[in-house]
């Protein structure tokens, strides 16, 4: 905070404008950086003796799915 106090000093400016112009900074930065948040990736637990599967993005999951649903309804 003292850090924060000194800047806004040295610049001539109150600590909140300071502060909120940090704050804009910061979100431009991110934002612009990549058009998709980043994510963790997901986590992939292995069976003994199983191989491990390979990640899968939400819409590649919701498709398997759609297919799984589909199936079960033609076959009853």
């Amino acid at each position: 905070m003292r850090e924060l106090k000194a800047r806004a000093a040295m610049e001539g400016v109150k600590l909140k404008d300071y502060f909120a112009k940090m704050v804009e900074a910061a979100l431009q930065r991110s934002t612009l950086g990549s058009a998709e948040p980043k994510r963790s990736p997901v986590p992939v637990f292995i069976r003994k003796g199983a191989k491990p599967m390979p990640a899968m993005t939400s819409a590649e999951l919701n498709a398997v799915l759609d297919r799984q649903d589909a199936a079960k309804t033609i076959n009853g």
